[in-house]
């Protein structure tokens, strides 16, 4: 039976997405069968991962809307033990679309209890918004990562991702817990790094990662070669972070 963590943050820019494709990939190779499934319209978890996008015949849009079986949208890809659902642009009118289905709110739980049972992890990448999809994604996963970008404005709509969780928590899915706040795009030279790193920690404590994600050249560069950045350059700052990552988050799920 698999942990089903979602990746969320409705402010744009905060390395959601280089967070999921690389944690992904740490976490396979801590020999963790892991399957990543990008929920995003903009697809970049899956070009990042050197997907052809506009080859695809089954994306994660088939599997909601038309009911498709989800072993047939899943790809393999060049990192052992780490599998995919790719999204596709199809997913921005996938909103609407589903507003019209009995137990909209239910999809992604139904899909992925097809699932479930052949990984140890599954990731998922919602899109930086607060909508049906995302929805959806916090409706069938046990728990949240919340990326925070060391920035000025870190904590801004926070609350209302919170706020979020507490009514999907009360409606649709009791269980659903917050995995952890990781702080990303770290710079230990800026005084604001340092600053909101602080301010996270008192407001959110033991949620807080211990692994912050440093600001790294090669975790730029590894998507537009449609690697994760462990593929692209192990030794590098970024990819030493995400290992480190996900030997805490194995650690946080141990029974």
């Amino acid at each position: 039976m698999s942990k089903i963590i979602s990746l969320a943050n409705q402010k744009g820019g905060v390395g959601k997405t280089t967070t999921s494709i690389n944690l992904a990939a740490a976490l396979a190779t801590e020999g963790k069968k892991v399957l990543l499934i990008d929920a995003d319209p903009q697809a970049n978890t899956s070009s990042g991962l050197g997907v052809e996008i506009r080859e695809l015949e089954n994306t994660i849009y088939e599997c909601l809307i038309n009911g498709i079986d989800p072993h047939t949208a899943v790809l393999e890809t060049k990192t052992k033990n780490l599998s995919l659902i790719p999204s596709h642009i199809d997913l921005v009118g996938a909103e609407i679309e589903m507003l019209h289905l009995e137990n909209r709110e239910l999809l992604l739980k139904n899909l992925l209890e097809q699932l479930r049972d052949e990984y140890d992890y599954i990731l998922i990448d919602c899109s930086p918004s607060l909508g049906l999809i995302t929805v959806n994604a916090l409706t069938a996963s046990d728990s949240v990562i919340i990326p925070v970008q060391c920035e000025f404005f870190a904590l801004e709509g926070i609350a209302k991702l919170l706020n979020t969780i507490k009514i999907i928590k009360s409606k649709l899915n009791p269980n659903l817990k917050i995995e952890g706040f990781l702080l990303t795009m770290f710079d230990n030279r800026l005084r604001l790094s340092n600053q909101v790193y602080e301010e996270v920690k008192r407001h959110f404590g033991d949620l807080v990662f211990n692994t912050v994600i440093a600001r790294n050249v090669r975790l730029s560069e590894a998507p537009s070669h449609g690697m994760s950045v462990l593929e692209y350059d192990s030794q590098s700052k970024g990819a030493q972070n995400y290992k480190a990552l996900a030997k805490e988050v194995i650690a946080r799920n141990k029974n």
